[in-house]
């Protein structure tokens, strides 16, 4: 261990330098701050000059990008609810189009029908009319034959009976 006197010069010496170098940190501060302030007021100029109108621009930009977007976004809905209002419109066009031809249809097989009706009914009076022609034609062919079977049988009995008188 060192003597007291020699601690007091050693503590000493040892301030000193600690007062030197607080000196000359004050120095290099005091030869910053201009520096410093000269940062701060470029910050400041920047800050006005270059960055306030560059964001203005960016935002404008921004705006502009995504009133455009908004704008497509707009016609593609409106294109998507005029697409879907003449779908639909087609749709009903074609739905009305086959009831129509559903109706035509109908009236048609109806025509058909009443025309097969008619032609039945038709078919069926000339069948009658023909079966009571042929009725008729039987009758009538009967009574023929009944005149006709007796007077042969009358000119056979005379036949027969002329050979046999004779």
């Amino acid at each position: 261990m060192l003597p007291y006197s020699a601690k007091q010069s050693t503590g000493s010496s040892f301030n000193n330098i600690m007062d030197a170098m607080l000196h000359a940190l004050g120095g290099i501060l005091l030869r910053a701050v201009p520096t410093f302030l000269l940062v701060v007021l470029l910050h400041f100029y920047l800050k006005s000059v270059f960055f306030k109108p560059l964001e203005k621009v960016l935002h404008a930009r921004y705006e502009s990008t995504e009133g455009a977007r908004k704008l497509a976004g707009q016609a593609l809905e409106q294109a998507a609810a005029k697409t879907a209002k003449y779908e639909a419109a087609l749709q009903a066009a074609k739905g009305e189009l086959y009831r129509s031809q559903e109706n035509l249809h109908k009236q048609l097989q109806e025509r058909e029908a009443a025309a097969i009706a008619a032609g039945r009914q038709s078919a069926e009076i000339a069948v009658k009319q023909a079966r009571d022609l042929l009725a008729e034609d039987v009758e009538a062919a009967k009574k023929s034959l009944a005149a006709d079977s007796e007077a042969l049988a009358n000119q056979i009995a005379d036949s027969i009976l002329r050979r046999s008188a004779a």
